[in-house]
C-alpha cells in the first residue's frame, strides 16, 4: 500500500539517486523533478537513470527563460547584493525551482516533496519556506533531517555501498574534493578542503571563468542598454554583434565576463541558521550588471528616492538569501523597487578586462545630469552663495561637537 505519491528535486547525482531509492523503499511513489537552470547536464541521461531507478514519472523542466526574466532581472532592478560581496547567485535560484515543484505536486495530485538538502545549509529553508507559501497544505520530507536516513548515511562511502547494493550507478570519475552548485547566474564551491578559511582555492576549480592573468591582453567594450532597471540589449562595439532577448542577453554577458575573469569572489558569509560558512563563487554576468546598472540609476534617479531605495536593496537581498522570496514582506519590498525603477533608461558603455569591469561613460534621456550647471567654466543658475548656507549648518556641528568632545576629555 502506497503511502502517497512524493515530487523529489532530482539531480541525477549519487544523494538524489539514493534519496529516490530509499524514498521507495519507505513506500512512496515517486516523481522525478529535474530544472534545467543553465547548468551544464546531460539531461536525457539523468532521466533515463530516474526512471531505471523506479520513477513513476520524470519532469525536465527548462525554466532558464524565467529564471532571467522573473528572478534575476528584479536582482539586478535592487542591485541585490548579501552583506556587500555575494551577488546571490544560488539564493535566487531556488524559488525558481521549487515553484515548478509545487506546480508539478499540485498538477500530479502529490502529498509530499522532498529534496537533497543538507541540514546544515541555507537550501532547505529556501526550498521549504517557498513550497509552504505556495502549497500550505504539502508536506515536506526532508531526509538529511531524518535520524533514520542520516545516521544511517554519516559519509559518502555510505551512500556507495547502499548505491552498488540497489543497483544505482556510481560516477566513475573521482568526486572533486568539495561541492559545487552551478546555474545560469553562476557556479559556487564549498566544503571539503575548502572549508580551512586559509586554504586557497586550487588553480583547477574554477569552470566559468578564466584565471584574469590569462585572460585576452585588449579588452572588450560593451554597450548595455536599460529601460526600467533591466537590461533589453547589449552589444559589442567593435564587433557590433547585439543580444536583445533576456536569455540571450545573460548569456552572453556570462561569455564576456567568463573570458577575462570577471565575479570571481572567496568570501565567509553568515549562514540563516546561524554559522559561518566559506564560499567561492564566480558569476561573470551577474558582476558586469551589477556594475552597469547602479552607474545608470545614479545618473537617473533622484538622490533621495535611491537613498531609500539602497536600503530596500540590502533589506532584499536579505529576504532572498534567507529564502522569503514568496513572503508579503519580499513581495512589498519588490514592489517598491519596481517603482523606483521607471526612469532607470539609458545605456552604459563598460569594457572588461583582466577580471575587472570599468565604466567608460553612459547617456540617458532621463539623466538628472545638467552639464551646464555642473560646469566649473558656466556660471548657469547656480549662484556660489548657495552654498554659505550648506556650510554654516554643518559648521555649527561640527564646531560644537570638537568643543564638547574637547571638554571631555579634559574632565579626565
Amino acid at each position: 500500500m502506497s503511502k502517497g505519491t512524493v515530487v523529489l528535486a532530482y539531480s541525477g547525482g549519487l544523494d538524489t539517486s539514493c534519496i529516490l531509492v530509499w524514498l521507495k523503499e519507505e513506500g512512496y511513489d515517486v516523481i522525478t523533478y529535474l530544472a534545467n537552470i543553465g547548468q551544464v547536464e546531460d539531461f536525457d541521461a539523468a532521466k533515463k537513470k530516474a526512471e531505471s531507478l523506479g520513477a513513476k514519472k520524470v519532469f525536465i523542466e527548462d525554466l532558464r527563460a524565467e529564471f532571467v526574466e522573473e528572478f534575476i532581472w528584479p536582482s539586478v532592478q535592487a542591485s541585490a547584493i548579501y552583506e556587500d560581496r555575494y551577488l546571490l547567485g544560488t539564493s535566487v535560484a531556488r524559488p525558481c525551482i521549487a515553484r515548478r515543484q509545487i506546480q508539478i505536486a499540485r498538477q500530479e495530485g502529490a502529498q509530499y516533496v522532498s529534496h537533497g538538502a543538507t541540514g546544515k545549509g541555507n537550501d532547505q529553508i529556501r526550498f521549504e519556506l517557498t513550497c509552504y507559501a505556495l502549497y500550505p497544505e504539502v508536506q515536506i520530507i526532508a531526509p538529511w533531517r531524518i535520524p533514520e536516513f542520516y545516521n544511517r548515511f554519516v559519509g559518502r562511502k555510505d551512500l556507495m555501498e547502499y548505491a552498488e547494493k540497489h543497483g544505482i550507478p556510481v560516477p566513475v570519475t573521482p568526486k572533486a574534493p568539495w561541492s559545487m552548485d552551478a546555474n545560469l547566474m553562476h557556479i559556487s564551491y564549498e566544503s571539503g578542503i575548502l572549508e580551512n578559511p586559509k586554504s586557497h582555492a586550487p588553480a583547477d576549480l574554477y569552470l566559468m571563468t578564466k584565471n584574469p592573468e590569462d585572460a585576452p591582453n585588449s579588452p572588450d567594450v560593451l554597450e548595455i542598454e536599460f529601460k526600467k532597471g533591466v537590461p533589453i540589449k547589449v552589444t559589442h562595439v567593435k564587433e557590433g554583434k547585439s543580444k536583445d532577448t533576456p536569455l540571450d542577453i545573460f548569456s552572453y554577458l556570462n561569455e564576456m565576463g567568463g573570458r577575462h575573469g570577471v565575479g570571481r569572489i572567496d568570501i565567509v558569509e553568515n549562514r540563516f541558521i546561524g554559522m559561518k560558512s566559506r564560499g567561492i563563487y564566480e558569476t561573470p554576468g551577474g558582476t558586469i550588471l551589477y556594475h552597469a546598472h547602479l552607474d545608470i540609476e545614479t545618473f537617473t534617479m533622484d538622490r533621495e528616492v535611491r537613498r531609500i531605495k539602497q536600503g530596500l536593496g540590502v533589506k532584499f537581498a536579505e529576504m532572498l538569501y534567507n529564502g522569503f522570496w514568496y513572503s508579503p514582506e519580499c513581495e512589498f519590498v519588490r514592489h517598491c523597487i519596481d517603482k523606483s525603477q521607471e526612469s532607470v533608461e539609458g545605456k552604459v558603455q563598460l569594457s572588461v578586462f583582466k577580471g575587472q569591469v570599468y565604466i567608460l561613460g553612459r547617456e540617458s534621456p532621463k539623466s538628472l545630469y545638467n552639464e551646464e550647471l555642473v560646469s566649473m567654466d558656466v556660471q548657469g543658475d547656480y549662484d556660489p552663495c548657495d552654498a554659505s548656507g550648506f556650510i554654516k549648518i554643518n559648521a555649527v556641528r561640527l564646531r560644537e561637537h570638537h568643543r564638547l568632545q574637547g571638554e571631555h576629555r579634559s574632565k579626565h
